[in-house]
């Protein structure tokens, strides 16, 4: 009787991986790591950079809103027929506003907007019926010798530049530079103020109506 036992082939097929599989293997996950690292660094800096813009934006908003405010309460020619009551200049505007608080009478008051070391400041005085002291604060505003500190609206501008709209006029024009304001030349009615933000070749430009309340 023939048997129909057989022995184990020792040369059976092998089923793990080899060493240059591995490699092969650990490679791809090295590559798919660097690729995963490098987009999370992309969205993590675009994000920064998009926060950075917003934060930055919300302040210009902030910044601009303020301005409105004052620019439409500024001090009409009536109340100073002799004196200026807005003079601007290269990263620079001063002008007079009315103060209106309950049970008091109508004060005045000196406010200063300026760009230096790509900071944008406003000051303000203290509000005033007597012009021989409004006087004085004007000079103080215009020679930077205020002592009321100033509170910062706005960093990263690089500059700021200003034009004014006249009655009558048919384009923007240079805004005033003297300190008297004759009864034959009429006040502006409207300003342009241009902020240029540093690392940036972009531009923000807003228009305000003078003595609209």
């Amino acid at each position: 009787m023939r048997s129909s036992f057989k022995m184990p082939s020792v040369l059976g097929k092998h089923s793990g991986m080899t060493l240059i599989e591995l490699l092969v293997a650990i490679s791809i996950l090295g590559l798919i790591a660097v690729m995963g690292w490098r987009g999370l660094d992309i969205i993590v800096r675009s994000r920064s950079a998009l926060t950075a813009d917003l934060e930055q934006t919300r302040g210009m908003q902030l910044a601009f809103a303020q301005l409105q405010n004052d620019c439409a309460q500024l001090a009409n020619a009536t109340m100073l027929p002799d004196r200026a009551t807005l003079l601007a200049s290269d990263n620079k505007i001063i002008l007079v506003r009315t103060v209106f608080s309950d049970n008091q009478p109508t004060r005045l008051q000196v406010l200063r907007y300026r760009v230096l070391d790509g900071k944008l400041t406003r000051s303000e005085s203290v509000a005033t019926r007597n012009l021989t002291e409004l006087d004085k604060l004007w000079l103080a505003a215009i020679n930077d010798t205020e002592t009321t500190p100033p509170v910062m609206l706005q960093t990263g501008v690089a500059a700021m530049t200003m034009r004014v709209w006249m009655k009558g006029s048919t384009d923007w024009q240079a805004p005033p530079t003297t300190n008297t304001n004759p009864g034959k030349i009429a006040a502006p009615t409207g300003l342009e103020v241009t902020l240029l933000l540093q690392d940036n070749t972009d531009v923000l430009i807003k228009n305000f109506l003078l003595g609209a309340v």
